[in-house]
Parts: structure tokens; C-alpha cells; sequence
């Protein structure tokens, strides 16, 4: 229970206003030790409340420890701007409770706005790394009294190009804080040493493995010859299947667009998000699918982190994943909260090795399904029959005795005829005697030019 963690009777209002009474897994493993001021890395599955694992003992200390006179006490980072305004609409819930404010930086706003906002000292800044940094080259930002620094979702600012700003953003910290560094997947091969540069003497917390999570996701795939295949089998899915919302991921934002046109002429509620649109677009789109006025999002993997709608319980990937990471966190779109959801790849012969590494990487194979009527010719890859050791067999045993001389490659012709030849005269002295004459590839086989 909340109510047995000694947390101002403001935050304990939030959480009944939010319905929310248990602690989750994550939640009870992380707040004992982040309310005892340890640095915490945290390995915990998608939807399992790792954002109030972090926010409720900041809250807390911030409450505790009045500081009028500083400037930004808490900074949470993360990569992309549904998942910062996500963060800030939860923070300004607790806010709105206590007398502590909270910001939000995010490309695509206006810097002045912005910039205003910062002159007023809120105690809680969430932001993405880039709108950060411009605000700190600027002057605008100060983190000289910053106690804590959250890093949300990690790895994917490590793949977004991010680290050398999140270098940046630490330089301006101050030394002496209290770090959270948070993903459903810290695999990412710089994670280590981001880790051993930003955290000191850290609590490791991992709630499940990769291969562990996603439990109440069935997930299948079906293979298709084409993308004219998968615009076929999209249309009957999203026709077939039972769900209250649905997230259909490519991996280019240009194909976001055609099948934003293409689904159109098929279905309503569609709606369709990736990084090149405006922020009013995008803050447009993600209302209409929470309030449940568009159902079905077309979308690149902008949506992949962190974006908490309620309802979606389809996510189909028309573009498979690159990484096994980022399948991860598509599929976790759905199935949260212990709700159960379905998970369908579109796999191209192409894409087959592509499944076959993600499949290896969570240690689970995807359910193999056919639409009836829909079915196409690519029928997975031709199996080839090795030999030897690769295939699993015993070398032939060499043959013994009677049976070695019997299996013994007989003697050429050419071996043979060239004993009765004799010693090969040198070069010179055979193209003397036979002058006017072409000679064969060994030189001594005279063959007379025809006249």
C-alpha cells in the first residue's frame, strides 16, 4: 500500500484521484531505495509505472526541503516529445496539489514562451535532450541546482544521436545529485558507460528480462509476398480483428503517409503520426485517439516510447522492427497494466532474417497464422540439406584395404602417354625444328598450319 510509505498526505490525494492504490512490482522495488537517496537503474518492462517509480520520491524530497532561491531542482530527460508531454501531465497532476511547479521543453514550441517559463525558477523541468541544450548554449537554462537527474528511456536517446547532448546536460549539472536511469530495455551497448559516468554506486532493478515481459501479448506473424500483399491483409485485419484501438507501425515516414491515403478509401478513424509533422499536429492527433474520435494510428516508431493510450489493444507491424529493442517497445503499445493484447508482424522474405534475430533475442518464436482466401506464394525460406557436421550427421568413413584400392581414382591418359614421351626437349630447340609450325600448351606437339 501507498499508505504505508511515509508520503506527504498531497501526493497520497494524487494517487487516490488517479484510482491508483497498490504499488506495482517496479514501484515497491524502486521507491524504498530512491526515498534513501541511492542512485537506481531500472530494467522494468513497458507499462509497468516506472514514470511514478521516479516521480514520487522527488515529489517527496522536494516537498520535504523548501528552496525559493534556486533554479531547477529536478530535470527528467527522455527522447521524444508524447512521451515528455506524457511525463509533464503526470507531474502536473501531483503539481497542482502542492505549491511546486513543473515545465515543459520540447521542440516545435515557442522558444520565447519557453524561455519565460525558465525565468520563473520551476522546480521540475521535463524535456527532451536538443530543446535543452539550445536553452543551456542560450543562457536561458541553469542546472547549477540540480539534486536530481532523470534519464527516461536511455537507450533510445542513444540511438537517436543524443549522447553527446546528454554529455552536455550532465557537464552542466550539478556533481553532487541523485540519478535515475530508466528503460524496458538497457541493452544498448552505451549504456555502460553512460551508466558509469552518470551514476554513482547505483541499485540495479530489473523487474523481468526481455525474454520475460510482454506475457499478456499473443504475438503472430503472417507472411506476405509484398507490400500490395500487406495492403491487402492490413485492410482485412483492421476489418476482422476485435479491438478498441490499433497502432500500425512502418518505419518510414513516407509510407506513414501512403497508407494514412490508402487506408482512407477502406475505414474511418484513421490517423496517422511521425517526427516531420508540427507539434499542434501532433498534440492534435494524440488527443483525438485518446478521446477516442480516431482509433487506428498509422505511425513510425515516434510512437513506440513510452505513449501510454488506453484501449489500444492492436498493434500490427507492417514494417517489421530493425532492432530487437524496438520491437520490444512496439509491442508493448498493448498488453499493459495486465491487460491482454495481440501483436501481428507482416513478414516479406526480406524481413525473414529479421525475424528469425528478434525471435532469437527474446527466446520466443511468433505464432505462425494464414488468412484464408489471403494466403500468398512466399512460403518462408527453402530449407537446404546440409552434410557433414553442419547438418548434424557423421562423416563417411574412409574406405580400408581391398575397398581403398577398388575406390582409388584410376591413372589418366595424359599421365600415362606422357611416361612413353621421354624427357620434354627445351623450347628453344623445338620451336627451331618445328618452325612454321603452332605449337600446343605444353610445346612439344607440333600442329601444322593449314594452307
Amino acid at each position: 500500500m501507498f499508505a504505508d510509505i511515509n508520503f506527504h498526505h498531497r501526493l497520497l490525494t494524487g494517487l487516490e484521484q488517479l484510482d491508483i492504490a497498490e504499488p506495482t512490482e517496479v514501484q515497491s522495488l524502486v521507491l524504498p531505495l530512491a526515498l534513501a537517496g541511492r542512485d537506481v537503474q531500472v530494467c522494468a518492462e513497458t507499462g509497468s509505472g516506472k514514470t511514478l517509480a521516479y516521480l514520487l520520491p522527488i515529489l517527496e524530497k522536494l516537498l520535504q526541503q523548501e528552496a525559493p532561491q534556486s533554479a531547477t531542482r529536478a530535470l527528467v530527460l527522455v527522447p521524444t516529445r508524447e512521451l515528455a508531454r506524457q511525463v509533464f501531465k503526470t507531474a502536473k497532476h501531483f503539481c497542482d496539489l502542492t505549491e511546486l511547479n513543473v515545465g515543459l521543453l520540447t521542440g516545435g514550441d515557442e522558444f520565447r514562451y519557453q524561455a519565460a517559463m525558465l525565468r520563473k525558477n520551476p522546480e521540475i523541468i521535463v524535456s527532451t535532450p536538443g530543446r535543452l541544450v539550445d536553452h543551456l548554449k542560450r543562457g536561458t537554462a541553469e542546472l547549477g541546482d540540480l539534486e536530481f537527474l532523470v534519464l527516461d528511456e536511455a537507450d533510445r536517446m542513444l540511438d537517436m544521436g543524443f549522447a553527446e547532448d546528454m554529455e552536455l546536460i550532465v557537464g552542466k549539472a550539478a556533481v553532487e545529485r541523485q540519478t535515475f536511469m530508466l528503460s524496458a530495455t538497457l541493452r544498448h551497448e552505451g549504456i555502460g558507460r553512460i551508466a558509469r559516468a552518470m551514476l554513482k554506486d547505483a541499485a540495479e532493478v530489473t523487474t523481468k528480462t526481455v525474454q520475460d515481459q510482454h506475457e499478456y501479448i499473443r504475438q503472430q506473424r503472417i507472411l506476405a509476398d509484398d507490400n500490395a500483399h500487406k495492403d491487402r491483409l492490413l485492410v482485412w485485419l483492421l476489418a476482422n480483428e476485435s479491438y478498441d484501438k490499433a497502432i500500425i507501425f512502418v518505419n518510414k515516414r513516407i509510407e506513414v503517409d501512403r497508407l494514412n491515403d490508402f487506408l482512407r478509401r477502406h475505414r474511418e478513424g484513421i490517423a496517422m503520426l511521425h517526427g516531420e509533422m508540427t507539434q499542434d499536429e501532433r498534440n492534435y492527433v494524440m488527443q483525438s485517439l485518446r478521446e477516442g474520435k480516431r482509433n487506428i494510428l498509422v505511425a513510425t516508431d515516434v510512437a513506440a516510447r513510452g505513449l501510454d493510450v488506453e484501449g489500444v489493444d492492436l498493434v500490427i507491424n507492417y514494417d517489421l522492427a530493425r532492432k530487437g529493442d524496438e520491437y520490444v517497445h512496439r509491442i508493448g503499445r498493448t498488453g499493459r497494466a495486465g491487460k491482454e493484447g495481440l501483436a501481428i508482424s507482416l513478414i516479406s522474405p526480406h524481413e525473414w532474417n529479421l525475424k528469425a534475430s528478434i525471435e532469437r533475442y527474446l527466446q520466443q518464436q511468433m505464432e505462425a497464422r494464414k488468412v484464408a482466401g489471403l494466403e500468398g506464394s512466399y512460403k518462408g525460406p527453402k530449407k537446404v540439406k546440409a552434410s557433414g557436421k553442419a547438418a548434424g550427421g557423421k562423416k563417411k568413413p574412409k574406405p580400408k584395404g581391398a575397398a581403398a584400392k577398388k575406390a582409388a581414382p584410376k591413372k589418366t591418359a595424359a599421365r600415362s602417354d606422357k611416361k612413353k614421351l621421354g624427357p620434354r626437349p627445351s623450347r628453344p630447340k623445338a620451336r627451331e625444328e618445328n618452325k612454321g609450325t603452332l605449337m600446343d600448351s605444353e610445346g612439344f606437339a607440333p600442329i601444322k598450319k593449314k594452307k
